[in-house]
Parts: structure tokens; C-alpha cells; sequence
């Protein structure tokens, strides 16, 4: 886009963003026009807007793109992560309105407004970023709406936004009742791409819904399960009723202590099932297991995390998605037969867990990717074989299936 057409687009449809702190970025703005406050964070991936967009792990939140045009690709419904874009609002340095791809079935522009979200571009990202980065997380309002924009009435609004931390954002995005979900992984364009080699037996898992993303859901079936999604508040006798040979607890946004009662049910199912967590479901089993949980002072967001192997060495680029951490120390205090097995090597946050008695692991960062890259994939694998080695009468731990690579 060039000067001449931002220009043009700043004069007919302006935007402003007022941070808590009183910094305000005014552009222009796109997608549907109304006034949505939420916490700021910002995403370093370079691709993959439209599965961040519907990612429910960003619930509440305002996200901020670092790459800097967005848009080039259109949107389509086959790569949406869930039934909506959950966010609060969208911002980017500059937005690209023709979009070029086969699969386009819309603008970016078109595709958020028609679903409600706010979005800003023609501003300095970098800028932003670099606040967020140095200041963390706060809480801000972005207006599309021409008649609303008055800065003070904003920072008003804005200041007086609710905490996150303080919201159960899983009840928001889980789903309202159990369902099976059959559907594998995209086989792209035939003769390209080849299919996934699916697992003959087929092996029941039981996935809860924190804010779920379909890949995960696809990755699981690409790997020989058969899966029912339940709801957040499923109890563990509920889950005994589906007779499953084994549990995941799925991303998710937001605090997880604010998701009541959560951690004393996988309490219990870790004590009956082989059991996986990613992102928020990782979090939840390290509250489960004693520990406590962190807020990160502006999170990790982006497929660029490095997530290192402390059984191997080796270093997974990952992708990331989260605002808190669980605390390596109370996992200790815990006593708990636990072990750390990734680091992030950024900030030495814990990235991963495994229990040394019985078939339990979990990971802080995105195996599925989408977006990012495939490094970590190999997780589902190794969830298949303990499940399987489990199912087969075997002594097997989530820190003896670490072990095996």
C-alpha cells in the first residue's frame, strides 16, 4: 500500500487506540466499526493471521501483529482454529486489500467485519510493540467508531476495563456439550502433499475443551484416536462414563486459576488415565500436580519460541501462544514425583512436564503449530505410544516416554 492510499484510508475511516497508560495510536481503521476493549499482547509470527484470529486462546485480548503487512492472503473457511474469532480487536502496521491466493474466499477486511472485530492499521507497530515489550501487558480500548473517539472519554474506558486474570475466559469459548470430531488434517492439493499414514487401532481419547484449536483436533486423529470434546466443567465421573483410553487438556485463554474447580478434577483423572496437556491444559496440570502459575510481563506469542529438550539437548523452534507460566519451584515444594523436561531459552520458563509414576506429560508451547513451524510435532507420536504401551499392561511414565525421544 502505498502513502497516497493510507493517506485515503486514514481520512475516510479513522481509528484510535488509547493504552491505559495513555499512549494513543490513531490510524485507520478496518474491519467492523464499534468500540472493544482488551488486553494488548503482540504476535511475532509471519504467517498465519487468520488461525491466530480464531485461536480462543486470545480471548479478551487485542492482539498486535509485528510482521508488517497482513492481509495478503484473504481468509477462507477451511483454516479457521474454531467457530469464531474470539479476540477483541486486531492491529496492524498495514493491511493489504487485494488479497492474492487460490483459497481466498474473502478480504481481511470483509472477514472481520462481518464477524464483529475492530481493527487498526497505519500506525507504528514497532512503536507498540516496544511498549508492550518494555512495560507489559495492560489493558486499552480501540475505537472504529467515528463517533466515538474522543481520548480522554477512552482512557477512561480503558482504565476502567476489567482484569483478565480475574475472568474465567475458558467458560466463554468452551463448548456447551460433548461431540466427536472425526476430521484429520488438511491432505492439500493431491499429489503434493501425501496423506497421513493413520494408525490402524483406533484408541478413545477424551479431549477437553479450554478453547480447543481444530488442529490439535486434527493431529489427534491423524494419530489413530478417536476423540469426543467435552466441555471445561466435565467432571471426572462424566469422563469415566465414556470408558476413554486416555485424557487431553487443550490450549485455552486466560488465567488458569481463574477456571474454578478445573485442576481438581485432572487431579483425579491423572490417577486413572494417560493424560497430554498443551498450553492452558499444561498449565492446569501443573496446578493439578501442587504447583503454581505466574503472569509473564507480556507472554510469548509467535512461532519463533525456542522450547529446548533437557533429556536431549536439543532445541525445538515453537510456536506459543500463552500469558502465564507454570513456577518451576513450587512444582518442587510440591513433592510430587514431577520432573521438568523443557525450557524455554529465552527466560528458562518452564515449557514442559512429566510425571516419573504415571503415564502424564504436557507441554507449554503448540506441537500443532498452525501457525509456525512443525518441529515440536513429534509430541502426538509420543502420546500415541504411551497410550498404547499403557493400554498393553506396560510400565510406562510420562518421563520414561520423555526418555525414549
Amino acid at each position: 500500500m502505498g502513502t497516497e492510499t493510507g493517506i485515503r484510508r486514514l481520512a475516510s475511516r479513522p481509528a484510535v487506540l488509547v493504552l491505559a497508560d495513555g499512549t494513543v495510536f490513531q490510524g485507520a481503521s478496518f474491519g467492523a466499526r464499534c468500540v472493544r476493549t482488551g488486553e494488548v499482547c503482540f504476535n511475532t509470527s509471519m504467517t498465519g493471521y487468520q488461525e491466530i484470529l480464531t485461536d480462543p486462546s486470545y480471548a479478551g485480548q487485542i492482539v498486535v501483529m509485528t510482521y508488517t503487512q497482513i492481509g495478503n492472503v484473504g481468509a477462507n473457511a477451511t483454516d479457521d482454529e474454531s467457530s469464531q474469532p474470539w479476540l477483541s480487536g486486531f492491529v496492524v502496521r498495514e493491511l493489504c486489500e487485494v488479497p492474492s491466493n487460490w483459497r481466498s474466499e474473502a478480504s481481511l477486511d470483509t472477514w472481520l467485519s462481518d464477524r464483529g472485530i475492530p481493527a487498526l492499521s497505519e500506525i507504528d507497530t514497532r512503536a507498540l510493540v516496544r511498549r508492550i515489550r518494555d512495560h507489559g501487558f495492560q489493558n486499552a480500548v480501540l475505537s472504529t467508531d467515528p463517533e466515538q473517539q474522543n481520548v480522554d472519554a477512552l482512557l477512561d474506558v480503558a482504565r476502567n476495563a476489567p482484569d483478565l486474570g480475574a475472568v474465567d475466559l475458558v467458560g466463554a469459548v468452551t463448548c456447551a456439550k460433548p461431540y466427536r470430531w472425526s476430521e484429520g488434517t488438511w491432505p492439500g492439493v493431491e499429489g503434493q502433499v501425501p496423506a497421513a499414514e493413520v494408525p490402524d487401532e483406533k484408541l478413545h481419547v477424551v479431549a477437553y475443551d479450554f478453547g480447543v484449536k481444530r488442529s490439535i483436533l486434527r493431529q489427534l486423529v491423524d494419530h489413530g484416536f478417536e476423540v469426543t470434546v467435552v466441555p471445561a466443567g466435565t467432571s471426572a465421573a462424566e469422563v469415566d462414563r465414556f470408558n476413554p483410553d486416555a485424557v487431553f487438556l487443550s490450549n485455552g485463554p486466560g488465567d488458569p486459576v481463574a477456571v474454578e474447580g478445573v485442576a481438581d478434577t485432572v487431579r483425579q483423572l491423572v490417577e486413572r488415565y494417560p493424560t497430554f496437556g498443551i498450553c492452558l491444559g499444561h498449565q492446569i496440570l501443573g496446578l493439578a500436580l501442587g504447583g503454581t502459575t505466574t503472569k509473564l510481563k507480556f507472554g510469548h506469542h509467535g512461532g519463533n519460541q525456542p522450547g529446548k529438550d533437557l533429556h536431549t539437548g536439543k532445541v525445538a523452534i515453537c510456536a506459543e501462544n500463552h500469558g502465564y507460566a507454570v513456577d518451576a519451584d513450587s512444582l518442587r515444594a510440591a513433592g510430587e514425583p514431577v520432573e521438568i523436561t523443557h525450557i524455554n531459552l529465552n527466560d528458562q520458563t518452564v515449557e514442559g512436564i512429566a510425571h516419573l509414576e504415571r503415564p502424564v506429560f504436557s507441554v507449554q508451547y503448540h506441537p500443532e503449530a498452525s501457525p509456525g513451524p512443525h518441529d515440536a510435532r513429534y509430541f502426538f507420536s509420543r502420546f500415541r505410544r504411551m497410550v498404547e504401551q499403557h493400554k498393553a499392561g506396560k510400565a510406562v511414565t510420562g518421563a520414561s516416554i520423555a526418555q525414549e525421544g
